[in-house]
């Protein structure tokens, strides 16, 4: 594998909204949610967002190489009222993915329990003795010249879980530089995109949808 090279997009925040508890954030891919460890990935979108909010507190995370929608707190009641809906998996998300080949059947579940494999960290893995639950529905959108437009919902919120379900099923996804190989990863960017988040709002508990643009 190649030595990685941080090299973050230089692009402005892209707020899709925000009011007295919520921040919502379109990430873009490269660009890591938190920061790493050392000086060279200290830029990252809660710095970015600090730098203009500096109440926002972190609720949940996007992989580097994922775009799309991200929600921030404003408030300590915010933050723990938002991961309690994460952690009762009350919140909805989908995703919309390209993967490697023609995936035949309209739609599926995968339900593969996954672990970090810690010789390869951060890989994850399925295991079957270990592995914590991991579920993911998915519904194919088109297929696009020998690859294949999918939705993805993930019922639990597993690191690297809809990388490595797709890439059980047989289809990777478009430029994985961890799961995918050979053509299936000679693309600009991994074809990964938080495309929604609904939620209720920490004051009162109304049902809000958020929605970024796929960029491809």
């Amino acid at each position: 594998m190649a030595e990685f090279i941080y090299a973050p997009p230089d692009v402005p925040l892209d707020i899709i909204h925000d009011d007295h508890e919520l921040i919502l954030v379109n990430k873009p891919a490269g660009l890591l949610s938190v920061p790493g460890k050392g000086e060279h990935l200290a830029d990252c979108l809660m710095a970015r967002l600090q730098a203009a909010y500096p109440e926002a507190l972190l609720v949940h995370r996007l992989d580097m190489d994922t775009s799309g929608v991200m929600v921030f707190a404003r408030t300590p009641s915010a933050q723990r009222h938002l991961g309690l809906q994460f952690e009762r998996r009350h919140m909805k998300k989908s995703y919309v993915a390209r993967v490697w080949g023609t995936v035949a059947e309209k739609e599926g579940h995968i339900d593969l329990p996954l672990i970090v494999d810690w010789p390869n960290r951060p890989l994850q893995h399925v295991n079957f003795e270990a592995g914590k639950p991991a579920q993911t529905d998915w519904r194919r959108m088109k297929i696009e010249d020998g690859t294949t437009r999918m939705r993805l919902f993930p019922k639990t919120g597993r690191s690297h879980q809809l990388r490595v379900h797709m890439r059980e099923i047989g289809h990777p996804i478009l430029g994985d530089p961890f799961y995918a190989t050979g053509p299936a990863r000679d693309f600009p960017r991994l074809m990964l995109h938080a495309e929604s988040l609904k939620l209720r709002h920490p004051d009162g508990g109304k049902g809000m949808l958020f929605r970024a643009p796929v960029p491809f």
